[in-house]
């Protein structure tokens, strides 16, 4: 019994010890690196590191082409790591490749009735006008392809301006007119779908998710130092992924379009060798004075690497200042400091020929590694590797919580995707998780116009619905800051159906003559916008007008009627003259308008406005600002009887 007692505390230990691993995978587009580790006196602790090279193109920058063949080699890495440590996993770690990330920049501006002070959430609806325009920017930009999806995963504030001044915060400051310039970041969702179904390929559960540029900055770049503004640059095989570091947070990312790939090709040419010699070549240049290899023709040469470095230079100088023309395009400016990782960061002279690009000390430039002792440690192996920037920067990120495992948030009943820690409010998460900035605004149903005996008359669409938002049951703004464990609910805006009519919700028939365009119809002829309805003998049409509210343009406002219930809604519609219900009475842009009470007796709201207030939101030239009764309004506000609505178009 004593024994049994032992063995059940041993196996209580080593369950215990099991259940703590956190098990990483770096897909990468020349191998893929897994780690295995616990957290351990506040540090990761790496146990097990294993790496398999790809057999064929089956990524191509950092992206999965092949899902199969990276599923191979994933179930490869995996399954050493198993043995090794004689543990089955059923969840892992990834990150989605920051090289597929696309960048866009857009600017808003909103001009408030008075000047007044500056507060969280006026930032915040300017903040969201911009992300909303880089949205359409964007989707312009992909040439038809908008129909793909994309996440936005963050963006970053370049400038503020204060009645046209340049500031860095607005926030508690005075004043009337307000813009803001901003970095938007979106994330293919195809890229972060082929990670699930890879890992689902081979019985793992992703169990966290980040970005390889945040996963890279937790292993090379500690928290205390993170105030600073600091790049990190991972120069990996097709591309080099560039993250900003500034003020706590990651606030930019970007790449350069050439890597280590060029600097391979270069030597290739120069010296006719494979692929695999000429990286080779290429690594042994830091290490050895001569480099020996035998060349395609089987001709055997030994080279001194300082004429390898000379026949490198053009290509080498080509990377370094695309790398520099990046940071400094998305930090605005040069950084405090860079890091490089990735295997392409060990080429001899990097560090140097980046810092007189961005006309920084040398010393200001250096090789990530040397900082991932003050988060991790190893006691079988050589962690300080620039390559294990991103597979121990997941690793790291996971066992120390520092993303989505320490922070879940549930979004309509589902865990949401979060790809970046920090302060979130709601529209930092509906957007990374694929919603748009147009999900928060409906749009009633296209009007029907037609001329009814020389009068212009309207039969609207259907009444938008307003997105539902929110939190733990409560009622929210998309400003509202998440925290752990928050239950979003959120339901997009949906637009109103196009209004249909025939001639018989038009006119009533009392043995009159119809025509419509000049040709006779009946009262089952179906109406469309534009068409001219002449009416001779009988009595007249019924004078919707006299019977409802006037406006400026004397517009006759029909509901839009199933066609089999058009006889009950007619004598409902003749009641409703007999016995008018009050109108809802509003000013907009300066003119008296008028509404009937919807039939739902739901509420007027902001949005409801957009279609009396004139503007072709399909050509939009300017920036669209919305007031009730002159304070900046948002689409989802509810509008209250007598309100002064101000909605107009506000050219950049």
């Amino acid at each position: 019994m004593e024994a049994e007692a032992v063995n059940a505390e041993n196996n209580k230990h080593i369950n215990a010890f099991q259940q703590e691993m956190v098990f990483s995978l770096d897909i990468g587009t020349r191998s893929i690196i897994g780690i295995v580790g616990i957290v351990e006196n506040e540090k990761f602790k790496v146990l097990a590191i294993e790496k398999e090279e790809h057999t064929s193109r089956a990524m191509i920058d950092g992206q999965i082409e092949n899902i199969d063949q990276v599923a191979q080699v994933a179930r490869i890495v995996k399954e050493r790591l198993e043995k090794k440590l004689n543990r089955v996993f059923t969840k892992v770690s990834v990150a989605a490749a920051g090289r597929a990330l696309k960048t866009e920049k857009a600017s808003y501006e909103l001009s408030m009735p008075d000047v007044r002070q500056v507060d969280d959430e006026t930032i915040s609806r300017l903040e969201t006008g911009a992300i909303g325009n880089a949205e359409a920017t964007f989707a312009n930009a992909e040439n038809g392809q908008h129909e793909r999806e994309f996440y936005l995963v963050g963006y970053t504030v370049s400038q503020y301006y204060l009645d046209n001044y340049p500031i860095s915060s607005i926030r508690d400051h005075r004043g009337k007119n307000l813009r803001v310039d901003i970095v938007a970041t979106f994330l293919p969702s195809e890229v972060v779908e082929s990670l699930y179904i890879t890992m689902q390929q081979i019985g793992l559960e992703v169990a966290s998710l980040t970005l390889e540029p945040i996963a890279a900055i937790n292993a090379a770049i500690p928290q205390k130092i993170r105030l600073l503004n600091i790049a990190l640059v991972d120069i990996g095989a097709g591309t080099s992924d560039i993250a900003i570091c500034k003020d706590g947070s990651v606030v930019g990312y970007t790449m350069a379009t050439i890597a280590g790939d060029e600097i391979t090709e270069t030597i290739m040419k120069q010296y006719l060798v494979d692929f695999d010699i000429a990286e080779k070549i290429k690594f042994e240049c830091k290490s050895k004075k001569k480099i020996n290899f035998t060349d395609i023709m089987g001709l055997k040469h030994s080279v001194a690497v300082k004429e390898v470095l000379k026949c490198l230079s053009e290509a080498k100088q080509k990377l370094c200042k695309e790398i520099a023309d990046r940071i400094i395009e998305v930090n605005n400016g040069q950084p405090s400091a860079v890091f490089l990782a990735g295997g392409g960061s060990k080429l001899t002279g990097m560090c140097k020929q980046i810092a007189e690009y961005l006309n920084l000390d040398e010393s200001r430039v250096a090789i990530a590694g040397n900082n991932f002792q003050l988060s991790a440690f190893a006691d079988e192996y050589d962690i300080n590797n620039p390559e294990y920037a991103t597979p121990l920067g997941i690793a790291i990120s996971a066992g120390m919580n520092l993303i989505n495992d320490s922070f879940r948030v549930i979004l309509n009943g589902a865990n949401a995707k979060l790809f970046r820690s920090g302060s979130l409010s709601v529209r930092d998460i509906l957007m990374m998780n694929g919603f748009k900035y147009q999900d928060l605004i409906g749009r009633s149903g296209t009007n029907l116009v037609v001329f009814l005996d020389g009068k212009r008359t309207v039969v609207h669409g259907g009444h938008s619905m307003p997105a539902v938002l929110k939190i733990n049951e409560k009622e929210a703004r998309i400003s509202d800051i998440i925290n752990a464990g928050d239950v979003i609910e959120f339901h997009p805006a949906s637009n109103g159906e196009a209004a249909k009519a025939f001639v018989r919700d038009i006119v009533e028939d009392y043995g009159q003559t119809i025509l419509v365009n000049e040709n006779e119809a009946n009262m089952n002829t179906p109406l469309k916008t534009g068409d001219v309805i002449v009416t001779f003998g009988g009595k007249k049409p019924l004078d919707y007008e006299e019977n409802r509210h006037e406006d400026k343009q004397k517009e006759e406002i029909f509901e839009d009627k199933d066609v089999e219930e058009h006889k009950e809604e007619k004598k409902h519609l003749v009641m409703q003259i007999e016995e008018p219900k009050m109108p809802v009475k509003f000013t907009l842009n300066g003119n008296a308008l008028q509404l009937l009470p919807k039939e739902n007796k739901d509420s007027y709201y902001l949005m409801d406005m957009l279609e009396y207030a004139g503007i072709d939101f399909e050509h939009l030239d300017g920036n669209v600002v919305l007031k009730v009764n002159g304070i900046g309004g948002y689409f989802q506000q509810e509008l209250k009887n007598d309100d002064i609505i101000d909605i107009y178009c506000e050219k950049i």
